[in-house]
């Protein structure tokens, strides 16, 4: 038997018009890091530093050989119920944060109120140094942010805000935690949202093209907003609606319907 109708030319066309609406798609759209053997690793990625931002939460430890002398650079050492296990299993209490306002300063201990604002991890650590050395000889100073932070939005399998103890995140190892990006997404225009000194700009990255990793957005800094855009099969998925095996199935119920009824 040959389905030879009109009605089953247009109806099996209707079907292969759905399938490929659906399943086009092109190597250079999916594929990272294409042509990365052409590419040279340049020194700004390498490099790069966060800066201190108005709302970030430090912790900065003085210490010298004398450990009574550098007491009063500290903070407070506190305990709470919710540290005991902390203490229980490390032997240390919790130190307490500085908070950077919103012009960029805190107020530390001896010295008082310090602009920090904008400064990298080894500016401020070598400018603490300055201002300490008048009183310690020799002091040692560590530093963290505490809440340093990433969002990750749109066409990622697990979205949501991660909290990196690092201080160090690439976009590569963002998009790793939120489990990468789903078929639909666009890697070619990945939108980095940076806020610095109260300025937010918007940044577009194309991680199909290896010399992403010399961009001043390869590696993220916190509170940073990574949104990846829906492709234009996600989109247009959108239109047809969220039954689209449903309308493919229907269609070829039709199919099947018209063979019977004009054979």
């Amino acid at each position: 038997m040959k389905y030879t109708s009109p009605v089953f030319i247009k109806a099996t066309c209707l079907l292969s018009l759905i399938f490929l609406l659906f399943s086009c798609a092109s190597r250079k759209d999916i594929v990272y890091y294409q042509n990365i053997d052409a590419v040279t690793a340049g020194q700004n990625a390498n490099s790069y530093e966060v800066k201190i931002q108005p709302d970030d939460l430090l912790m900065i430890i003085v210490s010298a050989e004398d450990p009574e002398i550098a007491l009063p650079f500290n903070l407070s050492i506190i305990a709470t119920q919710n540290d005991s296990n902390l203490q229980a299993a490390t032997g240390q209490r919790t130190i307490q944060s500085y908070l950077v306002d919103k012009s960029g300063n805190i107020e530390f201990p001896v010295l008082g109120k310090l602009q920090i604002g904008g400064l990298t991890r080894t500016e401020l650590l070598q400018f603490l140094k300055e201002k300490i050395s008048v009183y310690i000889k020799n002091p040692i100073i560590n530093m963290r942010i505490m809440n340093f932070k990433i969002s990750m939005q749109g066409e990622v399998n697990i979205p949501g805000t991660y909290s990196i103890a690092s201080e160090r995140v690439t976009l590569i190892e963002a998009l790793s935690m939120a489990k990468d990006m789903t078929i639909y997404g666009k890697r070619d225009n990945i939108l980095v949202i940076r806020e610095v000194n109260g300025v937010k700009s918007y940044n577009r990255v194309d991680i199909t093209k290896a010399d992403f990793i010399n961009s001043p957005f390869y590696y993220l800094a916190q509170n940073d907003v990574v949104y990846i855009e829906p492709n234009r099969t996600k989109v247009n998925a959108s239109a047809v609606g969220p039954n689209t095996s449903v309308i493919i199935s229907a269609v070829s119920i039709l199919i099947s319907l018209s063979v019977l009824i004009f054979k």
